[in-house]
């Protein structure tokens, strides 16, 4: 009876598994896959090798998100079937998901099945993983040719060089595979594979499909090619990179597809640092200025964002002559083109370039243009200037662009559009440090106020955080005459929001400003604004004074805040008395 009943008891955790797995509700299966590891533990290794694996394996035919939670919890399952002596049999159910037509589902099975298989012993990998493979490779269905891709690069290093010969055999075959969708995977891999596969077979097995997987008639395999050429040319030697990869490489950066030249585009630099010097000398520049006049807008977008990492990244030797010749013309060009986002995206970088032109190339040939963008009819060119101008400052100083600084910043500053205009209140902090407190106090402190009476909320709040740190850049003494007495005077405003402002900026000034300043003249304020009509003002008065008195001394806690505190805890309004008691509370538990 005992037995009977102990035999009962094991089984039951893999009956409620049926049954919650034959649920009709989705959430109930996703639940219990992803209690599998439990599940797992409470059966034994050897039950969960004999019942549960191939119940899972024979049993599963269901939405691809319980499918999606199967792959992945599988993948961590090696301890939970007796180590790695076992993960054999964690191979068929992988294998299975390995085929279903849901990509995301086959990617992470194909994960999964790396992690397995790298568990496995030598021995147990030829046994077990490579049919495996084989079976994938020669699937009838797409889907498992695309999943054996991914298996390729975690089995190679350790097959004996039989097996080595076979897989590279195989991966050919799936290179030259009929469908498109199986040599974009290949593609996707090749690059991976690459790292794993001996030079020698490097050159005579995969170059082969590198060169024909970059000329086949879909661009979306040729443009995964390019993300291989990195790796292949990283494994070579210069003149093996010269003769078997940059033929296919100068014919992807003029390929007919723009899909295709935008991936060399966005991949040139680390091209370059892959071939080295003499051949980006010789073929590279060439071809990075076919890229930046490009006839397609976002290949020549993409091909800006990369001109300062290529200048920095060419010989030092003859980078000047270099850049004055064969780039700069293209840069002039770019800063007048046509197309908005392309000029946005070279503004984001030109001035990044001040440092390697140094000091006269950059007031001869780099000033005028960053002069143009300062005055761009589109807000994103004039902001991305404005917000890399540290570059500059560096190199010849921000004065040279005062003059042209000014308007480009007032423009922005009331952009109609109140996302550029937060985008500037941003760099103001940089723009006072560099520019000086003199220059600050001329030209750019009405505008600061002006943003602290903004109808935009999220503009009058990073207003008062720019306050903040225009204070921290140029210290209180400042502050005292030339800020603080304008924000100040807003608590008379006749609109209860510009009163709100006064508390807000009180509450980011009060970090920086000193307990003198706290207590001489922003609690007179706060005092004023605690009997004032408006709730809202009133609620915001208890909130400030709890964030104002850490910095304040005891006594003058007890005189000056607490009193306030208690006249707004009897307020009629319910929001008021909250805000009120909190920071009572607050203050009671600091002291």
């Amino acid at each position: 009876m005992a037995d009977q009943q102990k035999a009962d008891d094991s089984l039951y955790p893999i009956a409620v598994l049926i049954d919650e797995l034959k649920n009709e509700d989705i959430q109930l299966r996703l639940n219990s896959i992803k209690k599998l590891s439990t599940i797992a533990l409470a059966l034994g290794e050897e039950r969960t090798r004999t019942e549960l694996v191939p119940f899972l394996t024979e049993t599963i035919y269901d939405e691809d998100e319980v499918l999606l939670a199967l792959a992945e919890q599988l993948g961590t399952f090696t301890h939970l079937v007796g180590g790695p002596d076992y993960a054999m049999y964690l191979i068929p159910p992988l294998e299975s998901l390995a085929t279903v037509e849901e990509t995301v589902v086959r990617d992470k099975a194909v994960e999964s099945l790396r992690n397995v298989a790298a568990q496995h012993s030598a021995h147990d990998l030829e046994v077990h993983v490579i049919p495996t493979l084989q079976r994938l490779v020669s699937g009838e269905w797409f889907t498992s040719r695309t999943s054996a891709c991914g298996l390729f690069s975690v089995c190679y290093p350790r097959v004996p060089a039989s097996v080595k010969a076979e897989l590279r055999n195989l991966f050919r075959q799936l290179c030259q595979d009929e469908t498109p969708m199986v040599r974009r995977a290949a593609a996707g891999k090749l690059g991976e594979f690459a790292k794993v596969v001996e030079v020698e077979f490097l050159k005579s097995d995969l170059i082969p499909m590198f060169v024909q997987l970059a000329q086949d008639d879909q661009d979306s395999v040729r443009l995964l090619a390019v993300e291989a050429c990195v790796s292949i040319a990283q494994l070579l030697q210069q003149e093996d990179v010269e003769t078997l990869v940059m033929p296919t490489l100068r014919q992807c950066a003029s390929d007919s597809s723009w899909r295709v030249r935008y991936v060399v585009a966005e991949k040139f630099v680390d091209l370059q640092k892959a071939v080295g010097p003499e051949i980006t000398k010789t073929d590279l520049v060439p071809a990075f200025q076919y890229l930046l006049k490009d006839t397609e807008a976002e290949v020549r977008a993409s091909a800006a964002t990369k001109v300062k990492d290529f200048c920095a990244n060419l010989d030092p030797t003859n980078r000047e002559q270099i850049i004055m010749t064969s780039i700069l013309p293209y840069i002039k060009e770019l800063v007048s083109d046509a197309n908005q986002h392309v000029k946005s995206a070279l503004a984001s970088v030109i001035m990044g370039l001040s440092p390697i032109f140094g000091r006269q190339n950059t007031i001869e040939h780099l000033l005028p243009l960053f002069l143009t963008q300062l005055t761009d009819e589109w807000p994103e060119v004039r902001l991305n200037i404005i917000s890399t101008l540290d570059c500059i400052n560096d190199v010849i100083g921000i004065q040279q662009l005062s003059q042209s600084l000014l308007p480009a910043i007032v423009e922005l500053a009331e952009d109609s559009k109140w996302r550029v205009r937060l985008a500037i209140i941003e760099y103001m902090p940089l723009l006072a440090g560099q520019l000086g407190q003199d220059y600050f106090n001329q030209k750019l402190r009405d505008l600061c106020f002006n943003w602290l009476n903004d109808h935009v909320y999220a503009i009058r709040e990073a207003a008062t955080l720019n306050m903040k740190k225009i204070v921290q850049t140029f210290g209180t003494q400042w502050a005292e005459t030339n800020i603080i007495p304008q924000i100040l005077v807003m608590y008379k405003n006749n609109n209860y929001l510009h009163r709100m402002t006064c508390l807000f900026c009180i509450n980011a000034l009060a970090d920086v400003v000193g307990a003198d300043v706290i207590k001489r003249l922003f609690l007179p304020t706060i005092k004023t604004l605690a009997a004032d009509p408006v709730a809202n003002v009133r609620f915001n008065v208890a909130k400030t004074l709890s964030k104002v008195s850490p910095f304040l001394d005891q006594a003058t806690t007890e005189s000056e805040i607490k009193p306030i505190l208690e006249q707004l805890n009897s307020d009629s309004d319910v929001d008021v008395k909250y805000f009120a008691a909190e920071a009572i509370s607050t203050i009671a538990a600091s002291a």
